[in-house]
This record gives structure tokens, sequence and C-alpha cells, in this order.
């Protein structure tokens, strides 16, 4: 794409087959449709049937850029929403820990008895690289717990934006 936006010359129209393998936000579709135009040269979508060469042309490019650029953005505010509203509910995300406290209790007896990480891990079934992080991490009584101000949560269980 790179040698394709390099070769355009006055007069040229650059023929695509979506709007999207063109840009990676709106802005830089925006921007290097713009470039285009500085140089004399064209857009055509394939897809969404649009030619920059024409006024009603342009004006669909920015009415479809605008409406995806909408779209990204209320996709990340549902998915902020929905994570503050798991997070308001006590539930976190991420993979669940594979050392638990029991076998990092039973790994640290292990080691007292002169056992390597690696052979009381294979004893626990878990992997070494797990076992190094686990001892390596403070335990539930030394770690500080994080202070979180409470989200404000409407009637839908969303989170409620500042």
């Amino acid at each position: 794409m790179i040698e394709a936006l390099a070769y355009v010359r006055e007069g040229d129209v650059l023929v695509i087959w979506k709007l999207d393998r063109l840009g990676r936000s709106l802005r830089h579709l925006i921007e290097t449709v713009s470039e285009l135009d500085k140089r004399g040269a064209g857009l055509r979508s394939l897809t969404e049937s649009i030619d920059t060469t024409t006024p009603g042309g342009r004006l669909i490019f920015h009415v479809f850029g605008a409406l995806g650029q909408f779209e990204r953005d209320l996709i990340r505010e549902r998915t902020c929403a929905g994570l503050a509203a798991a997070i308001a509910r006590g539930r976190r995300g991420g993979r669940k820990p594979v050392v638990t406290a029991d076998k990092l209790e039973r790994a640290k007896a292990l080691l007292a008895k002169g056992l390597r990480v690696r052979e009381a891990a294979m004893r626990l079934k878990i992997g070494k690289t797990a076992l190094y992080e686990a001892l390596r991490k403070p335990g539930p009584a030394e770690r500080p717990k994080p202070q979180r101000e409470a989200t404000p949560l409407n009637e839908h269980g969303g989170a409620v934006a500042a």
C-alpha cells in the first residue's frame, strides 16, 4: 500500500477493495485521502462504491468514515461500561492463578526439604515458571490492598460517565 501511495501521480485514481484497507483510523484515512487530493489524485473504493473524484463521492466518504468512527467509539464505550459493571459486581477479568495458596504452601514445604523448584513444580503438576513467579510475589498478608473509589452505576448496572 505504501508503494502504491508513493507511485500515485496527478490524474490517477487509487482503487482499493475496502476503505478499512487504506487507513488504521478515521483520522489516518482522511489524512491519506487529503494527501491524494493535494497530489491531484482520487480514491475509489469498490466495496463502498465511493469515488472521491466527485463532490458526492467526497461527501459519502466523510459520512462513511464518521459512521465507522462512531461505531468504534460506541463499542469502546460499551466495553468499558461492561468492565466497570463486572468490577462493581466483584468480578475480575483474566486467567485464574495456576499456583493456588495451597500449592504455594506445599511447594515451599518441598523446597524446605531440599527439592529444586523444577522438581517441586513437577510434583505439584504446575510449570516451573509459574512457581518461580508465585514465589517471587509477596503473599496476601504482605500485599497492600488497592484503594479504589466506588464506581457510580446507573439503573442498568452500567458505569455512569463522569
